[in-house]
């Protein structure tokens, strides 16, 4: 099909090696759509007659009906070429071969990835929102779910299962807020742009962007047919998405353990072992690990790729399609298998609260009230870390320490009888409802924060979906616009 200069065919291997037309299949529909828009634009501008535009639109429509398989076996090298050799068959040289003036295959790579990735950026987000919203959901339903927490995955300070659930609600929306920010910058027309540095023929590069519900243009050439700072970026935001995720199924395979028994994962979402009939194991949260670590990979491939490329389009963009769609299966895979799993879970909220109680998680809360009887905190500290010594040296809560070996322990630096009702006073309830610090695990700090996230999580929803019929509109119009063309 573009073979002008060069005689014969490509090679049959040098064909293989270079196709890149089973992994264009996803941007089928966008080239159809964008070179629908192209035309549309030519016509108007005075480029193309009308029955020129109504044959190549009717080519292209007639597109929309083939055999992908088929089409996809074709000796083309992408999906580009084969669409314009149907066009041109059905439509004729004479009408079909103008379907690509003032148009390359540079610039219609990147419109239609650009108008995949903001359509998947707007699923992923639709994704996230609904494990979002489980996430607080399930947050909910354990304001009073009291366990530890983990520093070091030692005993740290008492928590609830809640205030654990909306920490990564909150890592999420991050990653969300990144994505959606990300649109803006994917959502920009490049084309127009042509090879490298535009035409000589006079089109209008704004009526294409309008056409296909772009907010504006890459409006430098060379930028827009040569950059894919937007797909790393776009990456960048599936792999946080996925380190995120990981850390979530790291907890869940811990704490779905023998040793912890926390959390119990459903059967569905679990496998057993093909020798040990007892075995329920998690699976897919620890595929879900390596599915992280493949997103790293995929990443750090495509800045691999795009990190020494001269200035204008290299062939080595092509491969970047392939790193881009599997990256986006990852993460949408995941986010859907993260919310069954979550939607799912059993809460142990007797286990978790009985480790609560028997640990030294309230050794904070003790020095704290040390310091509101007015111990400087490092003295309180000390105190308090001293008693945690012999407590656990004899095997011993510290509630369970008599007014002896506490005295034993503090000498004078405080009465022993006082610092014995103090601790007797604090328990994992007593903790909790003592914080007063804004995000804390306060049953009232968590009422707040899951009404806030919810409000929160509406407002990226409609968001989300302004944005979306903002492209369906302009494809609404450009299919209304094609098929009064065609009438």
């Amino acid at each position: 099909m573009y073979r002008s200069r060069l005689k014969g065919k490509l090679d049959k291997d040098a064909l293989k090696f270079l196709s890149s037309i089973s992994d264009d299949l996803a941007l089928l529909y966008y080239d159809i759509v964008g070179s629908e828009a192209h035309s549309v634009m030519l016509y108007e501008n005075g480029l193309i007659k009308q029955q020129e535009l109504k044959k190549i639109l009717n080519a292209l429509e007639g597109v929309k009906k083939q055999d992908l398989k088929k089409l996809a076996s074709e000796e083309y090298e992408d999906i580009h070429e084969a669409v314009e050799a149907y066009v041109v068959e059905k439509a004729g040289m004479d009408s079909g071969g103008k379907m690509h003036t003032a148009r390359s295959r540079n610039d219609q790579v990147a419109l239609d990835i650009r108008m995949k990735i903001r359509d998947d950026i707007n699923d992923i987000c639709r994704e996230m929102l609904a494990l979002i919203d489980t996430l607080v959901k399930k947050a909910e339903q354990n304001k009073d779910s009291a366990m530890i927490m983990y520093t070091h995955l030692q005993h740290a300070q008492i928590g609830t299962f809640s205030h654990y659930l909306l920490s990564y609600a909150d890592a999420l929306f991050r990653d969300l807020d990144r994505l959606y920010i990300c649109y803006g910058r994917v959502n920009q027309s490049p084309l127009g742009a042509c090879a490298i540095g535009g035409t000589s023929i006079k089109i209008d590069r704004r009526k294409t962007a309008s056409l296909l519900g772009f907010d504006s243009l890459v409006e430098n050439s060379i930028d827009a047919t040569t950059a894919r700072d937007f797909m790393v970026e776009f990456c960048f935001g599936l792999a946080m998405i996925m380190l995120d995720l990981s850390r979530v199924a790291e907890d869940f395979v811990l704490w779905s353990s023998s040793e912890f028994n926390y959390v119990e994962l459903a059967d569905e979402f679990t496998s057993s072992s093909s020798v040990m009939p007892q075995k329920k194991n998690p699976c897919p949260l620890e595929l879900m690990r390596a599915k992280a670590s493949m997103s790293l990979g995929l990443l750090m491939s495509l800045m691999g790729t795009v990190k020494s490329l001269p200035s204008g389009y290299s062939r080595d963009l092509q491969d970047t399609k392939h790193i881009l769609w599997q990256s986006i299966s990852i993460a949408k895979d995941s986010l859907k298998l993260m919310r069954f799993i979550i939607e799912s879970l059993k809460v142990n909220k007797k286990i978790m609260f009985e480790s609560a109680q028997n640990s030294y998680a309230v050794s904070l809360d003790i020095a704290e009230e040390l310091v509101k009887k007015g111990i400087a905190f490092r003295q309180a500290h000390k105190i308090v870390g001293s008693l945690v010594k012999t407590a656990s040296d004899s095997k011993k809560s510290l509630a369970a320490l008599n007014e002896q070996e506490i005295k034993s322990v503090i000498g004078k630096d405080f009465p022993a009888e006082e610092l014995a009702k103090i601790i007797k006073s604090v328990d994992p309830k007593s903790s909790l409802e003592a914080r007063v610090s804004l995000g804390s695990p306060n049953p009232k700090e968590q009422e707040r924060m899951i009404s806030d996230r919810k409000l929160k999580a509406n407002g990226y929803r409609k968001g989300i979906e302004k944005r979306a019929k903002q492209v369906s509109d302009a494809f609404d119009s450009l299919e209304k616009n094609v098929r009064s063309q065609l009438s």
